[in-house]
């Protein structure tokens, strides 16, 4: 007898991956080029830096593991920008742009991995590509782009390990993307936990009772461990600027309806014919099999964020999953059409075409691709609305535009004011900001133009984190709404420099710029009592 030889089983090549990549790559192309020309175009036209922009290039430059009002991974997002591309609105906008290419991508693959072949993969792409809410979160240095890339990739992690991929290798591949998604945004812990809701629902939970998952588990919750530390060490900030935007009414709270029609404008109308789809598909489980747990971790999740008013918006990165499975009931609706059927990449034209068209048309409410003047004229004519996520009384624009207006006309205020200082007060002046938006600004655009200028400090959120920078406000140029009959109970000199006026920025932005002089003693100065998380 010859002794038996162990044998391994090897799995074929699925041919289709391969094609499946090759189209995910060419649209994640086509979106990434998309986004590059909608930036240069803006910048073009005369939008500059978003407010956020400003705050978040200088948590770039202050690394730690976490902060108030975000998480870390885009504080190293705006860091390497700058280190690798640079600090114009273009180069601080690139990793964004390329997320928003990864989401497509992925999107793709996960049609694929529903069981559509390219027809739905090329719809659901599309449908991607076209959607406003990423149009708008992919044109700037932000968190939100790469929310969509750790959500879809745990999904697709899971469609996986239930196609007979490697446990192991996905489970570890569902942990990374899972924990830096966590430090990306705390809202990957309501996903994770629609997600696992859904699974413990359906005979799939079978998943989560392995070693692997277990190993991934494990592995997403040492990733996200350093922000946990963070916050208590700094007695749990980001639950205080929760709390303070709950007790404060900034955010708006919508109706369950109105929460409902928000994710239909966001995502573009008539894509809802695509995403309800498949959200219903999922949960007949006829022609998507397998896969009722998905539709159910919409329903769990929508439920979660309407009952804790959350921004209509931070239901945006779930879609992926529900446009490639509503594309695949499309595909089998039509499946026997000869296009369809010879897998055409526009094997639906008609929906294709006017969802193209109607793209273009209600792309100005996700990119400021038109003159100010002209976008109110458009928008007015064709009766399109934006929705605010704050309170805020907002300009001619939405505040998404609007806070792109008047950050130059504070910065030259400033630095002429701080020049005509005496050498001895410039050693000795502090720069203050109401928000972080001012103080980031003038961290970025005055000191640039200014070195000698200090710091800007301010009691914002991680502005008060990273103090005063030895200022004792004695001699104070300041960037706030206060009147000046109010400082002069502060201050025994308050001197009007400039006023910020322009017509297209936010409201609350039209402020007085002052020089403060001699502070009161009956009024100190305590860092510690003016701290703001909101």
């Amino acid at each position: 007898m010859t002794p038996s030889t162990p044998s391994t089983t090897v799995r074929p090549a699925d041919p289709t991956l391969h094609a499946a990549l090759r189209l995910a790559a060419l649209f994640a192309l086509i979106k990434l080029l998309f986004q590059f020309a909608l930036t240069l175009w803006t910048s073009h036209l005369g939008y500059s830096y978003f407010r956020d922009e400003f705050y978040y290039i200088a948590c770039g430059r202050h690394l730690a593991w976490g902060y108030v009002d975000h998480g870390p991974i885009v504080a190293v997002q705006a860091r390497l920008s700058e280190i690798f591309f640079g600090d114009s609105v273009f180069a601080i906008r690139i990793l964004s742009a390329a997320a928003g290419a990864v989401a497509v991508f992925l999107t793709g693959v996960v049609a694929w991995a529903l069981g559509g072949r390219r027809p739905a993969q090329v719809l659901a792409m599309l449908a991607l590509i076209v959607a406003p809410q990423y149009t708008g979160i992919d044109s700037y240095l932000s968190m939100n782009s790469y929310e969509p890339v750790f959500w879809a990739t745990c999904v697709l992690a899971l469609l996986m390990i239930l196609r007979g991929a490697s446990e192991r290798t996905w489970w570890l591949i569902f942990g990374i993307s899972a924990g830096i998604g966590l430090l990306n945004k705390p809202s990957m812990l309501f996903f994770l936990v629609a997600l696992g809701l859904g699974l413990l629902c359906t005979p799939q939970r079978r998943l989560l009772f392995t070693r692997w998952a277990a190993l991934g588990i494990v592995l997403l919750t040492v990733i996200a461990l350093p922000n946990l530390l963070w916050q208590i060490h700094n007695q749990w900030p980001t639950l205080e600027f929760l709390h303070n935007g709950k007790v404060r009414n900034k955010n708006a709270i919508l109706s369950p309806l109105g929460f409902f029609g928000a994710q239909v404008g966001a995502m573009h109308p008539l894509n809802t014919l695509l995403w309800i789809t498949g959200i219903v598909s999922l949960l007949r489980a006829r022609s998507i099999r397998g896969a009722r747990w998905l539709g159910l971790t919409y329903i769990y999740f929508f439920v979660l964020m309407l009952a804790l008013h959350a921004k209509d918006y931070y239901l945006a990165p779930i879609y992926p999953a529900f446009l490639a499975a509503g594309a695949i009931a499309w595909e089998h609706r039509f499946g026997a059409e000869r296009a369809v059927r010879q897998g055409r990449n526009f094997a639906i034209p008609v929906f294709a075409s006017i969802l193209l068209i109607t793209g273009l048309l209600i792309l100005p409410m996700a990119s400021p691709v038109m003159p100010p003047a002209t976008w109110v004229r458009y928008t007015t004519a064709m009766h399109l609305q934006s929705t605010n996520t704050e309170n805020a009384k907002t300009s001619a624009l939405p505040q998404f535009f609007a806070d792109r207006f008047g950050w130059q006309q504070e910065s030259d205020i400033v630095v002429s004011a701080f020049r005509s200082l005496s050498p001895e007060d410039q050693s000795k002046v502090c720069v203050y900001g109401d928000n972080y938006g001012e103080a980031g600004a003038l961290d970025f655009l005055a000191r640039a133009e200014e070195p000698r200028l200090p710091p800007a400090i301010s009691r914002h959120n991680n502005y008060w984190i990273w103090g005063p920078h030895g200022c004792t406000a004695e001699l104070a140029i300041s960037v706030t709404d206060n009147s000046r009959e109010d400082l002069l109970k502060v201050y025994n000199s308050v001197t009007v420099l400039g006023h910020l006026d322009d017509p297209y920025a936010m409201p609350y932005e039209h402020k007085n710029i002052y020089l403060l002089r001699g502070r009161r003693l009956d009024h100190p100065f305590v860092w510690d009592n003016e701290r703001n998380y909101i």
